[in-house]
Formats: structure tokens, C-alpha cells, sequence
């Protein structure tokens, strides 16, 4: 039934997972210094590479989700992205009280976004896409 929605789903689904990672990627570049303090808040070694790895992974990623190109792959990588940041820079077990309930959101939300992504990752990006037209 839902057969010929398949293609504009999955379309937007990458459009609205790039929605959220490129704005991000963008706004580590404009804001390196504290994109590095923060990851080396969190106790993380080498916090510049990490940072830069992280932009290098939004903002990559996020415009190959936009085209989908290897967006199998693109997905895994921001899946496991999502599922890291989670577990380093949202430890809702391991905070004051006051702030563990926003913590427990944006912890869970970043488990929500994984599996989106890895959705995307197992059925890919439909044919209305670069790696749909690479099929034909």
C-alpha cells in the first residue's frame, strides 16, 4: 500500500537527519574554541582531533545524506556517532539532579536518531538519490 511512498520517505528522512547534523557540523567550525573545551569537558583525549573528526563527520556525512551518496555508510557513521555521544556527553546516570532529566532527553533522542540512521543504513536511500541512479 504504502509501496509508492517509498522514494519520498526515504528522501525526506535524509533531508530531515541532514536537517539536524549539518547546522551542527557548521556551528562546530564557527565555534572551534568551544567545541573544544566542551569534548575535553567530557574528559576525552585529544579534544582538537576529536573535534575536527566530528565536523569532518557532520558536515560530510550530512551533505552525503542530502545527495545520497553511500548513504548505507554515511548512516552507519552517524548512527555510531549518535550512539557515542549519548554515552560521553550525556550521562543522565552520572549528573546533579537538576540536570539529569535534560540529560535523560538528549541521551535518548540521540538513541532515537541511531536508529533512524540505522533504518537508512538497512534499506538505504530509495532511487531518488545518487546511489539510486548508480543502480540503473
Amino acid at each position: 500500500m504504502l509501496t509508492r511512498w517509498q522514494n519520498p520517505l526515504a528522501l525526506a528522512a535524509r533531508l530531515l537527519m541532514a536537517l539536524l547534523f549539518l547546522p551542527e557540523g557548521i556551528g562546530k567550525i564557527s565555534h572551534f574554541p568551544a567545541t573544544v573545551g566542551y569534548i575535553a569537558s567530557a574528559g576525552l583525549p585529544w579534544p582538537q582531533l576529536a573535534a575536527l573528526l566530528a565536523i569532518a563527520l557532520e558536515v560530510g556525512a550530512s551533505l552525503a545524506l542530502l545527495a545520497g551518496f553511500q548513504t548505507r555508510w554515511m548512516a552507519l557513521l552517524l548512527a555510531a556517532f549518535c550512539l557515542a555521544t549519548a554515552l560521553f556527553f550525556h550521562p543522565f546516570w552520572a549528573v546533579a539532579a537538576d540536570q539529569a532529566m535534560l540529560q535523560q532527553i538528549m541521551f535518548f533522542k540521540n538513541l532515537a536518531l541511531a536508529g533512524g540512521l540505522l533504518m537508512l543504513s538497512a534499506f538505504g536511500a530509495g532511487a531518488w538519490s545518487v546511489d539510486g541512479r548508480r543502480k540503473l
